[in-house]
């Protein structure tokens, strides 16, 4: 049995006394052992202690798609209004130096659940796809990783998981689901196996389609090759085909080729999928009920697993384009489309709060509230900004090292065990969420692997003063871009640059032509020396040291360097999911309900939430 009580030193002295908080429990510097805990009670016994006997935490953990940091109040905005986001930094801790492990949605999400550098799953690739393409792809959370809700899974927990996946779903075959959610721990998956786009939306233009017209004459240059090629080998008896069967191949392949622009294309069939465990529910989705859906089956799963102990991932959709909004919150907020989704998700997270309190279960259940990674800067309709905003931090969503693109939210809120209203300026990860959650449950972390994770548990209630993390390491795909190091001893956090990609802060050239910052070639600056900052003082990065500014200049780069060396000493080789062999869309493996290629089912009534 768990035990929501903080642990004490060993060094018990006099000034050691039991704290009473607001909702008539005690409070402790320390999260305690059982056995420890045991004993302190058979001895004090206290009044009101058996109030802190309880069984394992739940958890609920909301995660947004692509929202800045500087969009929600508690982290300095004034304009949008999140009021239930805000509770929870009110009523517990709030992180100001937590880190995505990637500036984009699938090896964030990686890292997060297998609390690892993504380069380390194979979800890091070197080419130019740095996430996943199609729900039809054979890439994906490889089978091997063990997920934090695997180890819960075993500790007893019951683990949901609504919304967003992006991880991939299947290897093989169509229906062998290695990927899937269910096959890494959770035991029920309500939401969307790929990730909000602009395809999901008819009104919009298709989003999957936009690097192809690009380059149209391109590409219809090479389907009028092969329909030649095919007519010029049934010509000369190379192949043993019908004029029928040649001028149906060479349809399809133009009624293919046209449906990647169109809104009503097969792109929207494939990708935009609502699927309940293994099960297709809709197919395409229909995005205006998409939330109102995904909320019902949240607050269903709570009141189902009330008790507990279960792990509740509520993934949102909000807020990555294409901005589905319903009707209640259009035209309300201060800043467009955009701030009308953060401040439905904002309401969406109050009403699971509520079921949280509705149900008894707030004070024994861990929330954490974080974004995967920055706003999308480059997100725009004309004049009219569609991503987020990253406050004082540079760059953003796929921007390499540069701090928009992974400075993201931290708040955790557990009443009784973690102390109110307090801000940590430590550097944090996403991939901390690991250890912690696998320390809570009692579990045991993998030994067979690297886990660059740490237990936050003693930050957050103020036993220790200072992150574990020494050093952290900012991939863009494979690419190392750039290197944090905490100085402890002097309090200074140091950055070195060795690869920017080429962003104008305007808006003008740069990744704003591309749509997305690439990580190697014409697109990214190489730095030698590295561009060094010192986050301690410019965390807008905007000043860069040089020997002239900094004293310590040289020595600071060459530790860097070392420990550079050293991280590199601990990756091994492993099969590479975002290879182009794995991100390429295969009919066999694609996920339909119905009849091939005309995929369409609808399994759902309207929620009316």
């Amino acid at each position: 049995m768990l035990l929501r009580l903080h642990k004490f030193s060993l060094q018990l002295s006099s000034s050691t006394s039991w704290q009473s908080t607001k909702e008539g429990m005690f409070y402790f510097p320390c999260y305690c052992s059982p056995s420890l805990f045991l004993g302190l009670y058979l001895l004090l016994k206290p009044p009101g202690l058996q109030a802190l006997v309880s069984q394992k935490p739940n958890v609920v953990i909301f995660m947004a798609d692509d929202l800045g940091i500087g969009d929600i109040g508690c982290y300095g905005n004034n304009t949008i209004r999140t009021p239930n986001i805000d509770r929870l930094a009110k009523e517990g801790v709030k992180l100001t130096h937590h880190i995505a492990a990637a500036p984009l949605c699938t090896p964030s999400r990686t890292a997060f659940l297998t609390g690892r550098y993504p380069i380390r799953s194979g979800m890091a690739d070197f080419g130019g796809i740095r996430v996943l393409q199609w729900t039809g792809g054979s890439g994906g959370l490889p089978p091997n990783e063990t997920a934090f809700t695997r180890i819960l899974q075993k500790q007893g927990y019951t683990n949901g998981l609504i919304g967003k996946w992006h991880q991939g779903v299947n290897c093989e075959y169509r229906n062998d689901h290695c990927h899937h959610p269910l096959k890494h721990g959770f035991d029920y998956f309500y939401g969307m196996p790929f990730s909000m786009m602009g395809d999901c939306q008819i009104t919009q233009p298709p989003e999957m389609a936009a690097p192809l017209r690009t380059r149209l004459w391109f590409y219809t240059q090479w389907i009028a090759l092969a329909v030649l090629s095919l007519v010029a080998a049934k010509l000369t008896h190379l192949v043993p085909l019908s004029w029928k069967t040649v001028f149906l191949l060479a349809f399809f392949g133009l009624l293919f080729f046209v449906s990647w622009f169109s809104s009503y294309g097969f792109i929207r069939y494939w990708n935009c999928v609502v699927m309940r465990n293994y099960e297709i529910t809709e197919q395409p989705m229909k995005v205006e009920r998409t939330a109102s859906l995904m909320l019902r089956e949240a607050i269903s799963f709570i009141e189902r697993n009330q008790h507990g102990p279960f792990f509740l991932f509520v993934s949102f959709l909000h807020v990555h384009t294409p901005l589905v909004t319903t009707g209640n919150f259009t035209g309300k907020s201060n800043h467009g489309l955009y701030g009308d989704n953060v401040e439905e998700m904002d309401w969406m997270i109050g009403r699971i709060l509520n079921a949280l309190d509705n149900q008894g279960l707030r004070n024994n259940t861990l929330v954490y509230f974080a974004s995967d990674h920055g706003g999308h800067l480059e997100a725009q309709q004309g004049n009219v900004q569609l991503g987020g905003w990253n406050g004082i931090f540079k760059g953003g969503k796929a921007m390499g090292g540069w701090e928009g693109g992974i400075r993201v939210p931290g708040l955790f809120r557990w009443p009784g065990i973690l102390p109110e209203g307090t801000a940590i300026d430590e550097p944090t990860s996403l991939m901390d969420i690991y250890p912690t959650l696998v320390h809570l449950a009692g579990g045991t972390i993998p030994q067979d692997r690297v886990i660059d994770g740490r237990n936050l548990m003693p930050l957050l209630q103020g036993c220790v003063k200072y992150s574990e993390h020494e050093f952290m390491f900012h991939y863009c795909g494979a690419y190392l871009h750039a290197v944090r190091w905490h100085q402890k001893e002097s309090g200074n956090v140091w950055k070195a640059h060795y690869v920017t990609p080429v962003f104008q802060p305007d808006g003008a050239g740069g990744c704003y032509e591309l749509r997305f910052c690439p990580c190697s070639g014409e697109g990214v600056t190489h730095h030698d020396p590295p561009l060094l900052f010192d986050l301690s003082r410019d965390p807008s990065e905007a000043m860069p040291l040089s020997p002239d500014t900094e004293a310590v200049f040289h020595a600071v780069l060459s530790r860097i360097d070392k420990a550079v060396d050293e991280h590199r000493r601990t990756l091994s080789p492993v099969p590479q999911q975002l290879s182009l062999n794995n991100i390429l869309w295969k009919p066999w493996l694609q996920p339909c309900c119905g009849m091939f290629p005309f995929c369409w089912c609808d399994k759902e009534n309207d929620a009316n939430l």
